[in-house]
């Protein structure tokens, strides 16, 4: 089972597709409905900043490719909203498992 989307992300990826007027606390299946919807309008109105969005959050080209493509599975829009959630959820997930613990016993002089 794939990990939950965390408020952090969700807010995140409102803010990349030019959504910040939306809740972040939308369930995740509202935030990929709204994810799919602006990414159908971006493909129409605004390809290449999508396609540069894509790359800034590190989505593999090929698949980016493969979901733009005739013989993809899913409608484009689909296809691309898929990989931006999936690539968020692995973005969470290494953040996490990296996560540095607060130092508590740091002299006040070496605080950032």
């Amino acid at each position: 089972m794939q990990p939950e989307l965390n408020e952090d992300t969700k807010t995140l990826i409102l803010q990349d597709f030019e959504m910040e007027g939306q809740d972040p606390l939308v369930s995740e299946d509202e935030l990929f409905a709204m994810l799919a919807d602006r990414i159908a309008y971006m493909i129409e109105h605004k390809l290449d900043f999508l396609l540069s969005l894509m790359y800034r959050l590190d989505v593999k080209e090929a698949k980016v490719q493969f979901a733009l493509s005739p013989l993809a599975p899913d409608p484009p829009h689909i296809g691309l909203a898929k990989l931006v959630m999936e690539r968020q959820r692995v973005r969470m997930a290494t953040k996490l498992h990296y996560k540095q613990p607060k130092l508590e016993d740091i002299d006040e002089e070496l605080k950032f």
